[in-house]
């Protein structure tokens, strides 16, 4: 992979309209320059013979079958609340009004 010049950042710096002072320009290149490095690293190892992946472990959707059931009554899930008033579930307040 190319390296970072410091003419590649002053251009970087113009298309994207960031004054960049001389030490940005340095750092700016040592930091790109360091990212170019590992993707040239990973690529080395990513041979067209590897399957890319998001995650190294299969992930399976769990879903259970949708099936229609009957809804708790308000009563029912109310039933449970430590507080509640006029058929509501009552919580602290935790915003000014």
């Amino acid at each position: 992979m190319s390296r970072f010049t410091r003419q590649d950042i002053e251009h970087l710096g113009d298309l994207s309209r960031i004054a960049l002072t001389d030490e940005e320009i340095e750092r700016l290149q040592g930091e790109l320059n360091v990212i170019a490095d590992s993707i040239a690293k990973v690529q080395e190892v990513a041979k067209d013979d590897v399957k890319p992946t998001a995650n190294p472990v299969p992930l399976e959707a769990y879903m259970r079958p949708d099936e229609p059931a009957v809804p708790l009554t308000q009563e029912e899930a109310l039933s449970g609340a430590p507080a509640r008033e006029n058929g509501m579930f009552v919580a602290p307040q935790i915003l000014a009004d």
